[in-house]
């Protein structure tokens, strides 16, 4: 149970924590994408706009104070790259209407034709243009903004051709973009460390209520939850341990009066069945009075059977019931067990297939009778609920350090969803016609568990219903002891 309640716990803050940090995750995401559009837009925007300026107010310069000659644009270009302020971070190109580059404040690209976009759309529509691309020759990134320049008669003279790097750009954008990557970071510890300490004082409080509640439906009936909670939380453990304790109370007065009437019955049905069997072989009575009587010895077996059945029950809840333990050799139990079933249904065709592994078993630990009386129950199971198919077949046999017995009727077996109740006190299947009380499998499984074993019920593969019981070879069991 505390590894359910591990796995339930870590569970439930696994999956709490993917809820909200992905959510958080996310948020942290999409805001740290806008904000990268938004810087890399923003700082691109900027310097474009500063080199389309230049250029618009370069032509416009040239265009009205400069002669109308391809020689007078030259001699001013030339002097007013030699001039230029800020050579240190951007490149003045001039370049003739073949796209050739003429003059360069740096000197290093003069000659060459660059071809890159911004020059060709200049010279094709005559407006302002802007390129942003790589160097061929080294890779940098770089921003080109290319502007035409025009004779008096509207014909393109040449370009005027602001380059710049855009590599301390990048490099901002980059540092902007990791400090909001850091914040959102930040942001995400601190989401993790609000959800620690959720919960640490909600989650919890809860799986521990949760762990209490199971122990109770599991039958722990009258146990108390600590309550050390003054909100929500706190009326809901107050909730569950009133509860509890009415639950104990119905199911002690169950118990009392169970073993009450199931005492009271015993003395009349003891009465009853001696006084039964003294007719029975009395040679006063005709044939349809010993049937009578025989039918009523039959329906008082029966109700002393389902009287026993009850102080076991009985016994069981109150701790009366004890186990008393020593070697036995378990196969030799079965056999008895199958032996007596068959003295007592030697009116019935029940045929028993016995299939036995081994020649000698080891001895286990455990109380024979109680065993044997787990055998009787389950073999009376299978005959109620599996008569058509006239054949119980058993088998026992070892796998490693345990010994399993399965028991195998022939019948219609269970529907699937109600095998999970048939050891549940007083549960009887939906297709169920055989009168009982309902606590036989519920008394067998209780008896197993306190061999440290387990009792298995499940439908055959081919048909019919299958009892499998699994005990150990060694285990640590007192002499003596109650359940």
């Amino acid at each position: 149970m505390s590894t359910f309640y591990e796995n339930f716990t870590r569970g439930l803050r696994r999956r709490w924590l993917r809820g909200t940090v992905f959510i958080a995750l996310s948020a942290v995401i999409f805001v740290v994408a806008v904000f990268s559009l938004f810087v890399h837009s923003y700082y691109h925007a900027t310097v474009r706009t500063g080199l389309e300026t230049k250029a618009r107010t370069a032509t416009d310069f040239f265009a009205n104070y400069v002669g109308r000659s391809f020689d007078d644009y030259y001699d001013s270009a030339l002097r007013y790259a030699e001039t230029f302020r800020e050579a240190n971070r951007i490149e003045m190109q001039f370049l003739n209407s073949d796209g050739s580059i003429m003059i360069s404040s740096s000197a290093i690209t003069s000659g060459t034709s660059p071809g890159s976009p911004d020059i060709t759309t200049a010279i094709s529509t005559g407006q302002i243009s802007t390129w942003v691309g790589r160097l061929a020759a080294t890779g940098e990134r770089i921003m080109a903004t290319s502007a035409p320049m025009f004779l008096g008669d509207g014909e393109i003279i040449g370009v005027m051709r602001y380059v710049t790097s855009l590599r301390l750009v990048d490099r901002q954008v980059f540092f902007n973009v990791l400090g909001v990557v850091g914040v959102g970071f930040i942001v995400i510890c601190m989401v993790i460390a609000l959800n620690m300490v959720f919960i640490r004082f909600v989650i919890t409080p809860v799986s521990e209520i949760t762990k209490m509640s199971k122990r109770i439906a599991d039958g722990s009936y009258g146990i108390q939850i600590t309550n050390e909670y003054t909100d929500e939380i706190g009326d809901m453990v107050e909730s569950i341990n009133e509860m509890s304790l009415k639950i104990a109370q119905t199911e002690k007065i169950q118990t009392e009066f169970i073993s009450s009437i199931s005492h009271e019955l015993r003395t009349p049905l003891t009465a009853i069945t001696g006084w039964g069997e003294t007719l029975n072989y009395s040679d006063e009575l005709d044939n349809d009075s010993k049937r009578g009587v025989s039918i009523i010895l039959k329906e008082a077996r029966r109700l002393t059977e389902m009287v026993e059945e009850l102080l076991e029950f009985t016994k069981m809840e109150d701790g009366r019931f004890t186990l008393r333990i020593e070697d036995i050799d378990i196969a030799a139990e079965l056999e008895d067990a199958i032996f007596t079933f068959r003295e007592i249904l030697h009116q019935d065709e029940l045929e028993f297939d016995y299939h036995n592994d081994l020649a000698n078993f080891p001895s286990i630990p455990g109380d024979a009778s109680r065993l044997k009386q787990v055998f009787l129950n389950i073999f009376d199971n299978a005959l109620k609920h599996g008569r058509e198919g006239k054949r119980i077949e058993i088998y026992i046999g070892q796998f490693d350090d345990q010994i399993v017995i399965s028991i195998r009727d022939f019948g219609p077996g269970v529907p699937n969803d109600e095998i999970d109740n048939l050891k549940m006190k007083f549960y009887k299947g939906s297709n169920s016609k055989e009168r009982g009380s309902g606590i036989g499998l519920a008394i067998c499984d209780e008896i197993i568990r306190y061999h440290g074993g387990r009792l298995e019920l499940s439908n055959a593969e081919d048909g019919g219903f299958l009892a499998t019981i699994v005990l150990p070879v060694s285990a640590d069991l007192p002499s003596e002891s109650e359940i």
